[in-house]
């Protein structure tokens, strides 16, 4: 069985959640297999281009692949987390989202001058919390070695907003 049907059997559909007409991308039954998530884990680790430094997740399905690619990658990891959770100083970056906006965070002494950062998530929808990061990593000094998501949802055109990025998505929707 190949990575993409592997992905496509565990992750369930969950329809009208959170809201009525959204298709919700449940990957619990991914994290609970062993051998997908080890799978998934690796693919996401293969996929990254040259040195990586550190890893970023983004809250917080993000942490749960990050951690592990940081792991394999032989690199640090840092949580970009939401508003307000994070205790020391941080940079921030506000984005819309359907109905409404988010801001996310990020300790300013996160990143070293030059690091080279892989920024991990589960789906790449329209791509705002994405750009965020990336915008994030950038003001603290460090480069944006590329995205790597689980899942790419393509109707929502997010990998348009990062143009000038490498993205990696194990399934593509």
């Amino acid at each position: 069985m190949s990575l993409q049907q592997l992905i496509n059997e565990l992750v369930r559909d969950v329809p009208d959640y959170p809201k009525p007409g959204v298709m919700f991308k449940d990957i619990t039954p991914l994290l609970a297999d062993h051998d997908g998530f080890r799978a998934v884990v690796a693919a996401i680790a293969d996929h990254a281009h040259g040195r990586i430094d550190k890893v970023v997740g983004l809250e917080a399905r993000g942490f749960i692949f990050a951690t592990p690619v940081a792991l394999a990658l032989g690199a640090g990891f840092v949580p970009v987390r939401k508003s307000g959770k994070l205790p020391s100083e941080t940079f921030a970056a506000t984005y819309d989202l359907e109905y409404g906006t988010a801001t996310i965070e990020v300790h300013r002494d996160a990143f070293a001058p030059g690091e080279r950062v892989l920024i991990v998530d589960d789906v790449l929808a329209t791509g705002g919390t994405a750009e965020a990061a990336v915008s994030l990593v950038r003001r603290a000094g460090a480069e944006v070695a590329g995205l790597s998501v689980l899942m790419e949802l393509s109707f929502l055109n997010g990998r348009d907003r990062l143009k000038d990025l490498p993205i990696e998505s194990l399934v593509t929707v």
